[in-house]
């Protein structure tokens, strides 16, 4: 039996906040679809109703942004995406998921903060030129953000610490950001079916969540497709800078108040 009228009522407004960062909008949206969900049902079963519209939406995704995207940001953050889901596999039953939340979070809003400041200059007059790409932070940051996916669905911040300072254009950052978390949701199939993480049983539900989830995720990737740089990563670095602020009270909230 399907939900009833109070569940649509919450699942509706949460699908399109994850179908809008999955658009291109950025994470902090797709960071309260689980927590606004987990109202209506558990947190466990509102992660499985929301797994098989987060593939789907990855797919309506990669179509809408199929022409852009950076394949050198890709190739250096991949590899530690993959080891760092891996080491999230091994040790998913022993993670401080909430500590991690935290950590990530403070070290997301201590970069924004950089940017501010960085803005600041810029407009004294100092220029602060695009920065290339770095072999080891991109393995570290790519690890952390494979592993801040797997354990506590918080890769997006990692991402963003890397790939904001290389100033692609705004469809090119988009794309990358497309592929990238594409490519870590299929691999994380593979462990949460081993993990028996996959809750297959609500598969109804959330097809009927599927045509508004695609509708949220193509309208999300008309408004980034539209945004001038000058726009758009201001925007970006405001989404980053939420989405630190959540998941530092969502991991301080439960470490201090133990709820």
């Amino acid at each position: 039996m399907l939900p009833d009228f109070q569940f649509y009522a919450i699942a509706v407004p949460a699908v399109l906040l994850v179908g809008f960062s999955k658009g291109g909008m950025g994470e902090a949206l797709s960071l309260m679809g689980v927590p606004l969900l987990s109202l209506a049902v558990s947190p466990v079963q509102a992660a499985a109703l929301l797994l098989p519209i987060l593939i789907a939406m990855d797919l309506v995704s990669l179509w809408m942004w199929r022409q852009h995207g950076d394949t050198k940001t890709l190739t250096m953050l991949l590899p530690g995406a993959l080891v760092g889901i891996a080491i999230g596999w091994a040790t998913s039953a022993y993670v401080p998921r909430d500590a991690l939340r935290l950590i990530i979070g403070v070290i997301t809003i201590l970069f924004v903060l950089r940017y501010v400041y960085n803005v600041w200059r810029a407009r004294r007059g100092i220029v602060i030129p695009a920065k290339p790409h770095r072999p080891l932070q991109a393995s570290f940051l790519g690890s952390f953000a494979g592993y801040g996916s797997f354990v506590a669905h918080a890769g997006g911040p990692p991402f963003q610490i890397y790939a904001l300072p290389l100033k692609l254009q705004p469809r090119e950052y988009t794309g990358t950001m497309v592929r990238f978390f594409a490519i870590l949701n299929a691999v994380k199939l593979i462990p949460y079916f081993a993990l028996g993480q996959l809750d297959l049983s609500n598969l109804a539900t959330s097809m009927t969540l599927f045509p508004l989830a695609m509708l949220a995720t193509m309208t999300g990737a008309w408004v980034v497709r539209r945004m001038q740089p000058q726009v758009f990563y201001p925007f970006m670095y405001t989404m980053a800078f939420l989405a630190g602020l959540k998941l530092a009270y969502d991991g301080l909230t439960v470490l201090v108040m133990g709820s």
